[in-house]
């Protein structure tokens, strides 16, 4: 993860939140009272997100601790202990909401990641990602892909060729769309081609791509199909996979299996914490999931 530009999107989002003022938070506490956070799972999953809780914290409060009690990738249990902070209060409660929400959200993205990897035991294939990201959250959702034994697909636009249908409709055919595109980034950057039907495989494999998708294809239709490709040509299956549907598709055969369920459409993983203040020596506990 580049710390750099986790750190500028951790300023853009507490910038978003807290706008002029925490008026909650500075309406009842002084800026020296201290209090402390404990952060618990509350079911089943895989932590994401330990940069976000070391780096949050610190832009908001430099004088805040953070003993963080799981390792990004470790499988957490309701009731188990992510993390203790300890700081300012005004600057743990003008944290923890953004903070909370992208460690959940990258928690579940993990977990479901996770998931996902379990369906393709005992094959060769790849679970991996693609661009149906949040906008703005790309890096953090594609880190915890990986964290839950995932693999990054192309980034962007600019770190890969894909050729899908409408490129090549434009460029008059396969292997025109493929020549002109490894004419013009070169022998560096791989060129993947999207195909549908067995003639386009045929043109694709002549054409001489790096990788072949099987685009919204059957088990069954990647199974007759890939003896078509050489080695040295990767494969891939890609559109509509349902996460509880990945085995069929890895038992087909084919090496990569891209998900954009993984980050589109995930349910965050449930964590709360409990707010321990130093002043009043009472605790008041608060379960982050739906809660504004």
């Amino acid at each position: 993860m580049n710390e750099i530009q986790l750190e500028s999107m951790l300023k853009q989002f507490f910038i978003e939140d807290i706008g002029d003022g925490d008026l909650s938070g500075e309406a009842l506490f002084s800026q020296k009272e201290k209090g402390s956070f404990t952060l618990l799972a509350k079911e089943n999953g895989i932590f994401c997100g330990e940069l976000i809780l070391q780096r949050g914290f610190a832009l908001i409060d430099p004088s805040a601790s953070v003993d963080i009690a799981v390792n990004d990738g470790d499988v957490v249990t309701p009731g188990m202990v992510i993390a203790e902070v300890s700081g300012t209060m005004q600057g743990l409660l003008k944290g923890e909401r953004v903070i909370l929400n992208l460690i959940q959200r990258m928690s579940g993205i993990a977990t479901a990641t996770a998931k996902a990897v379990e369906q393709t035991a005992g094959t060769r294939a790849k679970i991996c990602d693609t661009r149906k990201t949040t906008p703005g959250l790309r890096m953090l959702e594609k880190y915890a892909v990986k964290v839950g034994g995932g693999y990054n697909h192309r980034r962007g636009l600019y770190d890969a060729v894909m050729l899908k249908d409408n490129h090549i409709a434009f460029a008059g055919g396969i292997k025109q769309a493929v020549e002109k595109a490894r004419a013009a980034v070169g022998h560096t950057v791989k060129v993947e081609v999207e195909i549908e039907t067995k003639q386009q495989l045929i043109e694709a494999v002549e054409a001489g791509a790096d990788i072949i998708m099987f685009d919204n294809r059957t088990p069954e239709e990647i199974r007759e199909w890939l003896p078509l490709v050489p080695a040295g040509i990767a494969t891939e299956a890609s559109g509509g996979i349902a996460l509880d549907g990945i085995q069929p598709f890895a038992e087909s055969g084919i090496e990569w299996i891209s998900l954009g369920a993984l980050t589109h459409s995930i349910r965050v993983l449930d964590i709360s914490a409990k707010v321990i203040t130093n002043s009043v020596k009472e605790v008041v506990h608060h379960v982050y999931h739906g809660n504004a």
